[in-house]
Parts: structure tokens; sequence; C-alpha cells
């Protein structure tokens, strides 16, 4: 069915480009900063991922930068202006202050074009769960609904888009204030990896740790095991911090005890793995909470 409306998210959704060329879905860019170079956003500057990490691993330490209000009015307003209403999906508010920039922009424009609707649904998702989100916004509204609906059908969903994830380094969640400095080193020599999740107000929790990759890879799964209500359509989302080789092994985990689920992967975008780190292994699904 047609749609009934545009979808709008950002460039912490993680989905790839191809995703939102084929989906007609306009992605507004967060960006980043090294040494003296902005990329992303509106900078024309680009960075593919692989060499981003390979600068994180030498030690690199960039800076980010939030949707501002400006960017966001900018990718708003020809939807609006072409008699369009809109629904944008944003990265969490708990991680950002994206989300309120699109909802400034949302004021400006309803002011500028009465009698057009715009609804800003702060996803509390990061990286691929918010991702998932969209996929899940989109496959709704494709289906025929209604702005109000799909708007309602998300507010719903992103309390059930679960977020597990492991890093390989505990210095770039030390940068962040997510670990003290004692525990990254402590954990670092004792081979210590912590297992995190993005919580129902969308702010990084730790919830547990493991001794080794593998064992910590493994818990994602067992947490999946424990809180998954997929049905037999649902996908799986798997984001990474360049660590294919960890991607395979935990989509053989999946593949052997959620059999028959489309599984998806893509990179932990800059601007997110400039505070995650390379080496991290995040896992994304529908669950009975967060």
């Amino acid at each position: 069915m047609e749609r009934k409306f545009a979808i709008v998210t950002d460039s912490a959704s993680d989905l790839p480009q191809e995703y939102f060329a084929a989906h007609n879905v306009v992605c507004v860019r967060l960006g980043f900063q090294l040494g003296d170079t902005m990329y992303g956003a509106e900078s024309g500057n680009e960075m593919d991922e692989k060499e981003f990490y390979k600068r994180l691993r030498d030690g690199a330490m960039p800076t980010t930068f939030q949707v501002t209000p400006e960017q966001a009015r900018t990718h708003m307003e020809p939807l609006v202006k072409a008699g369009q209403d809109v629904l944008v999906v944003a990265f969490s508010s708990g991680l950002s202050g994206t989300a309120n920039s699109f909802a400034i922009a949302a004021r400006d424009l309803k002011e500028a074009y009465s009698g057009r609707r715009i609804e800003v649904v702060d996803s509390l998702c990061a990286s691929l769960g918010e991702g998932l989100l969209v996929d899940y916004v989109v496959k709704k509204a494709d289906s025929g609904a209604t702005l109000q609906e799909t708007r309602d059908y998300a507010e719903n969903l992103k309390q059930h888009i679960c977020h597990f994830f492991t890093v390989d380094n505990l210095f770039h969640l030390k940068r962040g204030g997510r670990v003290s400095a004692a525990t990254a080193v402590v954990g670092t020599m004792l081979n210590i990896k912590p297992v995190l999740h993005v919580d129902h107000e969308g702010h990084l929790i730790a919830i547990g740790k493991a001794m080794g990759r593998k064992k910590s890879i493994s818990a994602l799964v067992d947490h999946m095991r424990e809180l998954q209500i997929m049905g037999e359509n649902d996908p799986i989302f798997i984001s990474h911090g360049d660590c294919i080789d960890d991607v395979n092994y935990l989509i053989s985990l999946l593949k052997e005890n959620f059999p028959g689920h489309e599984i998806k992967y893509n990179y932990v975008g800059n601007v997110i793995g400039t505070h995650s780190g390379a080496g991290t292994l995040a896992l994304f699904f529908v669950g009975k909470h967060r």
C-alpha cells in the first residue's frame, strides 16, 4: 500500500545507506571531528568504518556532534512544504540531544506550515536498536497505517527493543564515564569483558561481566534466550566495531538457538563507535521488556 506520510531518522540508527534509499527514509547525519577535520553531518567529508576503527586502534580520539535544529529543519522542510506529514524516529535522548533538535525543528515547522503534522518519537534506542525500530516503523507505515497509528505503534514497541552488547576495550567506556579508571585497568589486565544494555530511559547500563570474549558473546545470547518474544518473521540485528570474526561466532550461536530468523548486521557507525570503541559487539531483538 502507499505510505501516507514521510519517515525521517538519523545516522545513529546505523542502517546502511542502501536501506534509506530502498525504503524512502530521509536520514539526517550526525558528525565527528578528528584532528582539524570534521566528518559526516554537513561537512562533505567521509571516512569509511574500516579506516575509522583503524584510527581508533592507533589511538585517535574523535569528538562527536549531534544533529542540530537547523540540520533537522533543512531535511524536514522540503517534505512539509510538499504537503507531507512527517514521522521522525530519533536517537535516544538518554545519549544525545538529537531528539530535542528534531522536536525544536518540528515545533517551528508546524508554526510555519499550519495544518501539517510532524511527530517525533524519541526512540530511546541506539545503533541498530534504533535501526530495528525504524525497520518496524517502515513496515507498519507501508502496511497502510496512518501517521497516528504508526506513531503509537513506535511508542509502544520502543520499550521492547532489547539492546545487549559487549566491548573489547574498556578504555572507551572509561572515557565516556561508563566505568572507572580502576575498573578499566584491572578489567583489561584480567581479560574481563562487560555486558551492557540500553535501559528503558535510553541510557547505557552495565549489567554483568564475563571472563573472556567468547563468554561475553555467549552472555548476549543468554539474555536473548530469557527475554525474546519474536514472531517467526521478526529479524535479529547485530552491529559491530570492526570485529567480523566475532559477528560470525555470534551468528552461529543465534542460528543454533533461534533458527529461521533473518539476521542482519552492520558496523557500529563512526559517531557511536567513538564512544564504544573498536571491538564492540551488539545484539538487538524484540523482547518482553528491555
